[in-house]
């Protein structure tokens, strides 16, 4: 886009009027832009990703064509979601792919966050380019950047895993929320319908479950992960906690500790909480959870968790721990 920086005199926008405003200026310019060509997003159902979509379908209808990639790496009725929310409510042209098998499969054995990491930004890229050749008449690529990327990246960052298509499939960007933050993104989405649980959803790492599934990701591990940390989710709500919590989650390693069910010796897995405060993610704290919420989620969790013997709440602040465990 031509413009990407924001005016000085640009209006915070942090009520519904003013967020209609935005809107109905957005769907002008995309129309204007567009025109009949369509155009593709990778929908991932995050934040960003969620209130261009809705923004586009508004704005053009069927000329967008949604594609939501499913790894396996989801937290649990994620992509359900998705598809109730896009296709069933807004009659999106929505593709959905499950990919699940064929991320676990290039994950197996492998224990290195990092490489971890490439594998899945890396194959979801030959995922979205395998979609997108099927498609004809694509002519624009719609993307969930917002203003703290183009100031992070000097320039345009590349979305949702998406910046490495080749050379041939470089569309025109449409990014109708590049100048707003992330605030300001959530207020957007309330105004355009979006559920709250879509419009709040807590940051997510691109892999996804990949770095909270520690060292080798199992599929029986994955599952236990994907339960556990729902259940947590579900208590923080009910307990009124969802909002006050900058961050939260499940973590569960790649290692066993004894235990004992039902009168016999188990060797089961460890859940991890992990919780935080933080105002820019560089610096973090541990909030004080009342105790009769955690014994809660630790007698679900042990209860209705297949492979769990332990639960255990992180204490460490950032610096020295960071968020993320891997």
């Amino acid at each position: 886009m031509e413009n990407n920086m924001r005016p000085a005199d640009m209006q915070r926008i942090n009520t519904p009027e003013l967020a209609q405003a935005f809107i109905q200026e957005q769907l002008e310019q995309v129309r204007a832009q567009v025109g009949n060509k369509k155009v593709l997003l990778a929908l991932s159902g995050g934040v960003d990703s969620s209130v261009v979509a809705a923004l586009l379908i508004k704005a053009i209808g069927k000329q967008l064509v949604c594609v939501h990639v499913n790894h396996g790496l989801m937290r649990k009725g994620e992509s359900e979601q998705v598809i109730e929310v896009f296709r069933n409510q807004m009659d999106a042209n929505l593709i959905y792919v499950d990919a699940t098998d064929r991320f676990l499969d290039l994950l197996a054995g492998v224990d290195e966050p990092e490489r971890k990491r490439k594998i899945i930004g890396g194959e979801f890229i030959k995922v979205f380019e395998e979609e997108a050749r099927k498609l004809e008449g694509i002519t624009f690529l719609a993307q969930g950047t917002i203003y703290p990327d183009i100031l992070e990246s000097d320039g345009v960052k590349a979305h949702h895993n998406v910046g490495g298509l080749p050379e041939d499939l470089q569309f025109e960007l449409v990014e109708p929320v590049r100048l707003l933050f992330k605030d300001e993104v959530r207020v957007v989405g309330k105004a355009l319908g979006l559920p709250e649980t879509m419009v709040e959803r807590q940051p997510f790492p691109g892999p996804g479950l990949g770095v909270r599934c520690l060292g080798a990701i199992t599929r029986d591990r994955l599952a236990a992960l994907r339960e556990s940390d729902a259940i947590l989710r579900e208590e923080f709500a009910a307990a009124g906690l969802a909002q006050q919590i900058w961050q939260f989650f499940t973590v569960v390693p790649d290692f066993r500790s004894t235990g004992v069910r039902d009168g016999k010796r188990a060797y089961d897995w460890p859940v991890i909480i992990r919780a935080v405060n933080t105002v820019d993610a560089m610096s973090a704290t541990v909030p004080e959870i009342p105790w009769a919420v955690l014994q809660k989620i630790t007698g679900r969790i042990l209860t209705e968790v297949a492979g769990v013997c332990r639960v255990l709440y992180d204490l460490t602040p950032k610096p020295v721990g960071t968020i993320e465990w891997e």
